[in-house]
């Protein structure tokens, strides 16, 4: 029996196109299950990424970023790093990068504030259809953004949370009582939301460019409080949540992982914050 050849598909992917000839193999259901769908021809995803001393991690970073097959926005953070990224990204910032998929901005903190407020800073940089929160530390894959991306574009979705607990995919076993915070603070913050999300602290957070617009002008904390800040508004402001699953390779703290018990404390306390008032 002779093996068959791979499909081959002559069109750029995510295009009306592309879709189009897969559609005609696999079938509207098959496509579906497979996250194959097509953008609009002038769509643009936002990734805003915020960094802080991740010298070591960052290149690898923004090529899988760039990689990713669909016209982007890609608006880099720097939260006054003091490890040479700041002098990696000024170089970042001036290079032409002749990519015609991926334009990129650079911006930068004069003083350290905190993951929340770059994060804040890259909202009110972005001018695309959605924006996605993209960490620097390799934790999360890039490669995963367009599934993630599906449920907006579909219209189905406002806001979509990817999930390091739904099961279904790999993730780096680590702390377990980091694990056991996640999940407790995750809880809490359900109960105030009444939300049913699994993972309320992931990085990967995707919304829809009208709910970007209300959100960020919003935004107080500066630190990791930002989480649950983002996930509480959202709550009110009644936007339609998703959460689908990702993939997740922890770091150690000796790997430059920076989250701590205080930042938990912060957490509880946004919580209950945000939840209530």
């Amino acid at each position: 029996m002779e093996n068959s050849s791979p499909i081959q598909v002559d069109a750029p992917e995510y295009s009306q196109e592309w879709y189009a000839i897969l559609k005609g193999i696999l079938g509207e259901a098959g496509c579906r299950q497979l996250g194959i769908y097509a953008l609009p021809d002038d769509f643009v995803l936002s990734v805003v990424i915020p960094v802080f001393n991740e010298r070591n991690t960052l290149p690898d970073l923004l090529d899988k970023v760039r990689e990713v097959p669909i016209r982007k926005e890609i608006v880099l953070i720097d939260d006054c790093s003091t490890d040479g990224t700041t002098e990696l990204l000024k170089e970042y910032g001036e290079r032409d990068w002749n990519d015609p998929l991926n334009t990129i901005s650079v911006h930068f903190h004069d003083v350290n504030k905190g993951k929340g407020a770059a994060i804040t800073t890259g909202f009110s940089k972005t001018t695309g259809d959605a924006v996605i929160i993209q960490d620097a530390d390799l934790e999360y894959d890039p490669s995963e953004i367009p599934r993630l991306l599906q449920p907006i574009i579909d219209g189905r979705a406002d806001v979509v949370f990817g999930s390091r607990f739904l099961g279904d995919q790999p993730h780096r076993v680590l702390y377990f009582w980091h694990y056991v915070g996640n999940r407790f603070l995750t809880m809490l913050s359900n109960c105030f939301t009444n939300l049913n999300l699994t993972d309320m602290e992931t990085c990967y957070k995707v919304f829809s460019k009208d709910v970007i617009h209300k959100l960020w002008p919003m935004l107080q904390q500066q630190r990791f409080g930002i989480e649950p800040e983002m996930t509480a508004k959202v709550a009110k402001m009644g936007c339609r949540v998703f959460e689908m699953s990702c993939s997740y390779n922890g770091r150690t703290y000796e790997q430059g992982k920076k989250i701590g018990v205080r930042d938990g404390f912060k957490a509880l306390y946004c919580i209950v914050r945000y939840g209530l008032f």
